[in-house]
């Protein structure tokens, strides 16, 4: 079966800035990415068909029987089980958006032809920004069925750590954990390969804890927080998610907000989601170069790959950033800041490439990882396109 993650170009749009750097399936939501989701319940590898610039990174694999699936849906059984039984030249509908389609052609065609069905069942989508933490409890609960079956959690030995709803808590093998308060009460606790939780953390499920990520000591999750591979995150954080190789090391809150990869938050930064006077939150949309209302009353920060800010940092609810900005100083920034953007409320200039790309150069080194050329060019691609919106350049 060769599975193909196709990029909505809709869709996408409404995801930037988290797919300048990736495909909209390797969007984390829950314990998983989309993208592995879809190989768990297939049990085989899976590819993308995304824009040009990413497709070095990211490249299709393509056959003469393919199953391409909209890389914004998560999968379920009766959705998984439905694509599985199409024939060739069969897909599924979704409100006139193509949701699978089994083809041996090589790339979605422009105008769907063959039997196409409207499916019916309940459906997730990850369509726009704020669905990635707005239906991250819901995913995690379904992501944890999905990784844990006929699996049994490794035992938490430390006498000073205390559990509740341990059914709900599944820990994988290196774990190490010291004089934390676990509640799965409310949801459950996933705690990744190698993960660490220090001394006094407080954990409220439904909450993922990536491999290899560290959790600070007295450190206060809230619940709804997913965070992936590699992150290093204490104080205070609620309804999140941290793609992964990102860190909040210190105190300061983060709330109904999305990091990608590679951020940093200085100490004591701290994130609105939710404006004083209870009105609903504007946020920065791509495609309609413009603030839109999308009836939200909770919304923190949207920040793109890269992207780092100074201590004390303090972020005005609805806040997008771009990838490879860098934001300082006293004082609230504008709430939509581009890439490669250097400054904060005092103004703006740019971050000129050859100094983003050694900033993520050395941030990749301190995990052991390097900037390569690929990545180099793809976020020469991105310094490109948000030109535009460095509006003071012009």
């Amino acid at each position: 079966m060769n599975v193909i993650l196709f990029d909505d170009p809709t869709d996408r749009i409404n995801l930037l800035p988290f797919t300048f750097t990736r495909p909209v399936a390797a969007i984390r939501t829950g314990i998983l990415t989309i993208a592995e989701k879809w190989e768990l319940y297939f049990q085989t590898r899976i590819s993308f068909s995304t824009e040009r610039y990413l497709q070095e990174k990211f490249p299709p694999v393509l056959s003469s029987d393919n199953f391409w699936i909209n890389g914004a849906v998560c999968p379920d059984e009766p959705l998984a089980k439905r694509i599985s039984q199409l024939k060739e030249g069969e897909g599924l509908l979704r409100e006139n958006k193509v949701i699978a389609l089994r083809s041996p052609e090589h790339e979605i065609p422009e105008v769907i032809s063959g039997k196409m069905t409207a499916y019916t069942e309940p459906i997730t989508i990850v369509d726009q920004l704020w669905k990635i933490f707005q239906l991250n409890a819901e995913q995690i609960k379904a992501d944890f069925k999905l990784i844990t079956a006929n699996r049994a959690s490794e035992r938490v030995e430390d006498p000073h750590t205390r559990l509740y709803g341990t059914e709900n808590i599944f820990v994988e093998e290196g774990v190490y954990i010291r004089a934390a308060v676990l509640n799965a009460e409310t949801g459950p606790i996933y705690l990744g390969k190698n993960s660490i939780v220090q001394e006094g953390a407080l954990i409220r499920g439904p909450f993922a804890l990536g491999q290899g990520s560290h959790i600070s000591m007295g450190a206060k999750m809230r619940g709804n927080v997913s965070i992936g591979p590699f992150s290093k995150v204490g104080g205070e954080v609620s309804n999140t998610v941290i793609f992964g190789y990102s860190n909040k090391a210190h105190d300061g809150y983060l709330g109904s907000s999305v990091l990608g990869e590679w951020c940093n938050l200085g100490a004591d930064t701290n994130t609105s989601n939710l404006k004083n006077n209870y009105e609903n939150v504007k946020l920065w949309n791509y495609g309609k170069k413009a603030f839109l209302n999308p009836g939200l009353q909770f919304c923190g920060l949207m920040m793109g790959d890269h992207s780092k800010c100074g201590i004390n940092t303090m972020f005005n609810t609805g806040t997008t950033v771009g990838v490879s900005a860098n934001i300082f100083g006293d004082g609230f920034p504008r709430n939509f800041i581009p890439s490669f953007a250097w400054g904060g409320a005092a103004g703006f200039t740019t971050f000129q490439f050859a100094k983003a790309v050694e900033a993520a150069t050395r941030a990749m080194g301190r995990r052991s990882m390097s900037l390569g050329e690929i990545d180099r060019t793809i976020l020469e691609e991105v310094f490109n396109l948000e030109s535009e919106f460095r509006v003071w350049e012009k």
